[in-house]
This record gives C-alpha cells, sequence and structure tokens, in this order.
C-alpha cells in the first residue's frame, strides 16, 4: 500500500499566527535553544548521559542550586516528578501534598501506581501548605495501618498561580525534618517564582532547606526535558537506578542537557519567566477591570484564574484556546508564555470586551 506523503513530504500543518492561553504548553521552542540543539548534532557523542553536554550540565546546576546539587535530566515533569519522590519514599511511605497539586490531579495517578507511594492530600484556598496544615497529615509514624508520611511536596509556583517566600519553606521544611521527613518541590514553574521574588534559584530552595527539586524547562521554553535536581544527596540513593527503572533515561540525553545549558548559563530561563509574567500582569489588569469578570487569585506567576459567566468563556473558546478551571462555578485559567506578545494580550482582551457584551 502506498503511503500518502512521500519521505521528504514534511510540511508545516499549523497556522504559525494562531495564539491562545490554555498552556505554556502550547508554545513551541525558543529559538535560542533550538540554536543549542543544532549546536549539539552531528557527530558522535556517548550515550545516556556519558556525553560531554551533560557533564558539563552538573557545574551549571551547582552554580545555581550550590556546590552539593546532582542533577538528572528526564524526559517530562511527571516523570521527574515520580523519579524524585520514589527517591524519598519506602515503599509503605505517603507524602503530603494539597488536593490541587499536579501529582495528585494531573499525572494520571503515576506517582501511586508508578512510584508505588501513597498521596495524603490536604484542601487549601490557595495552593498552598502551611505548617499548620501538615501537622494535620504528619502523624501515625509508628502505625503500621497507616502509610508512613516520609515527604512534604510543594508546587513553585503552585499550580493557582501563587508563590511560597523563602521564610515559608524554611518553615515548612523545618517542621518535616523535625519529623524525619523530607522536602520536595514541584518546580514546573520555579523560574516563574524567581522572577517575581527577584531572589535566586537557591534561596528558596538548597537554602530554605528543600531536598529534591524537580525543575521546569518545557514550560520555560525547551523543546523537551526537565530535570530532578537532589539537593540533599544524603536523603536520596540509586537514582541513576530510579529513573532507569522509571523509564526517563534517554539515550541521545545531549540533546536535554544542551536545551538546559541554552536556558540556565545566561538569562534566557529568567528573562523568559519575567516576560510571561509581564504578560499575565497586563492580561489581569486589562480583564478586572471589566464587568463580569473576578480575578480569582493574586497573579504572582504566569497564570490568571478568572471568574466569568459560562456562556461567555465557551464563545471565547471558540476564538482563542483556554481552559476551565471549575467550570460549574465559571473558572477559568488563562496561561502566558515566553512568546505571548503584548498584542496578543490586547487581542484577546478585545475579544473578551466583545463576548461580554453579547
Amino acid at each position: 500500500m502506498t503511503p500518502p506523503f512521500g519521505p521528504t513530504d514534511a510540511r508545516r500543518r499549523h497556522d504559525p499566527a494562531v495564539r491562545g492561553f490554555a498552556s505554556d504548553n502550547y508554545s513551541g521552542a525558543h529559538p535560542e535553544v533550538l540554536a543549542a540543539l543544532a549546536l549539539a548534532n552531528g557527530g558522535h557523542q556517548s550515550a545516556y548521559g556519558a556525553d560531554a553536554y551533560t557533564t558539563h550540565l552538573g557545574d551549571l546546576f551547582r552554580h545555581h542550586f550550590g556546590p552539593r546539587a546532582e542533577v538528572y535530566p528526564v524526559f517530562n515533569g511527571t516523570g521527574a516528578n515520580v523519579v524524585g519522590l520514589q527517591a524519598l519514599t519506602d515503599r509503605w511511605g505517603a507524602v503530603i501534598t494539597t488536593t490541587s497539586a499536579h501529582i495528585n490531579v494531573d499525572e494520571g495517578g503515576a506517582p501511586e501506581r508508578v512510584g508505588g507511594l501513597k498521596l495524603l492530600t490536604v484542601p487549601t484556598p490557595d495552593g498552598k501548605l502551611t505548617p499548620e496544615l501538615i501537622a494535620g497529615e504528619a502523624f501515625g509514624f509508628d502505625d503500621e495501618h497507616r502509610a508512613m508520611p516520609q515527604v512534604v511536596s510543594l508546587t513553585q509556583s503552585t499550580e493557582l498561580g501563587t508563590l511560597y517566600t523563602p521564610d515559608e519553606i524554611r518553615a515548612i521544611a523545618d517542621l518535616a525534618h523535625e519529623h524525619g521527613m523530607a522536602v520536595h518541590v514541584d518546580g514546573a514553574r520555579l523560574a516563574n517564582a524567581a522572577a517575581t521574588l527577584d531572589l535566586p534559584l537557591t534561596a528558596f530552595t538548597t537554602d530554605a532547606g528543600v531536598d529534591v527539586l524537580s525543575f521546569g524547562g518545557t514550560k520555560n521554553g525547551l523543546l523537551l526535558g526537565e530535570a530532578v535536581v537532589v539537593l540533599a544527596p544524603e536523603r536520596v540513593r540509586a537514582m541513576r537506578h530510579l529513573r532507569k527503572l522509571s523509564m526517563q533515561l534517554t539515550s541521545k540525553m545531549r540533546f536535554v542537557s544542551v536545551q538546559f545549558e541554552a536556558l540556565l548559563a545566561g538569562d534566557l530561563w529568567l528573562r523568559s519567566a519575567r516576560h510571561a509574567n509581564a504578560m499575565a500582569r497586563r492580561l489581569a489588569a486589562g480583564a478586572g477591570d471589566l464587568d463580569g469578570v473576578r480575578i480569582c487569585h493574586p497573579v504572582q506567576a504566569n497564570g490568571v484564574f478568572a471568574e466569568l459567566p459560562q456562556e461567555v468563556s465557551r464563545r471565547l473558546m471558540k476564538r482563542y484556546a483556554f481552559y476551565f478551571w471549575n467550570e460549574p462555578a465559571g473558572q477559568v485559567r488563562w496561561m502566558c508564555s515566553f512568546d505571548t506578545t503584548p498584542d496578543d494580550v490586547d487581542g484577546f482582551l478585545t475579544a473578551l470586551r466583545e463576548e461580554l457584551g453579547r
């Protein structure tokens, strides 16, 4: 049977002028990242992380996260979380996290089914844990009938676009460590948090007592790839084996590592995050002034959570892509990325005004 296209018939199958606010994953790769990929291409390099780019990556992450940091590139964010949490738990272990956490809501049960751990979830109004909330689940360590709490997992910035300060993370880490627990951070949007806090990455990770970090790249301009960053090596074991066991060991790892080099060697990570955050603030300011729209949470990163009539959102979705966050309540989420432009935001606001006025 003849294939429908020839071997050289690759063609652009989308309109690059189309923009949306559904997810920062919808954006393409940053041009500087694509240039780095081309730089790493050609010739032969050792596979499975024994290449020159991955070797150099360790020095780069130690620059940002301290001299004890170890980095393990992986394919995706769910993989980073599963590998990182496995490294901190026993088979009988449990993880305290928020009800809205990505590991609880958006990872298809992977932490539990693949990682073999139990999630102990805590409802929060703003996506943030506190020592008081954690204390409600930090018990029964010697109770054989209860999964043992061994990790507290935070998200920075949170799934609701809010931020932890370094002092808030330090207070959580102190409580966790007092109870013999470790601290994991899902940092899919860690760069956005750093951009708003105007602090170095180490200030609210290593220096605040975080033990293992999932560091995001895809939402900040990478083609693919995230990283597990071990900040307290004494708390983990057999990381390389866990990464392979969890199907997160890429053979041509140089192409993941060189993207992180492009992101972190200069200021691309911060420049892109600052821009995305600024576009979210512009969007929130414009939408918040409109009758019928309520901004639900402080806009501290690159996401805007708003409440407006459902029928308005459904009409607007035919013009711009975005998602309901809580459909019965009429809540939606609008995400900005490194390539969102002021014109994109203003065009969306114009469409929003038109749909509100219909």
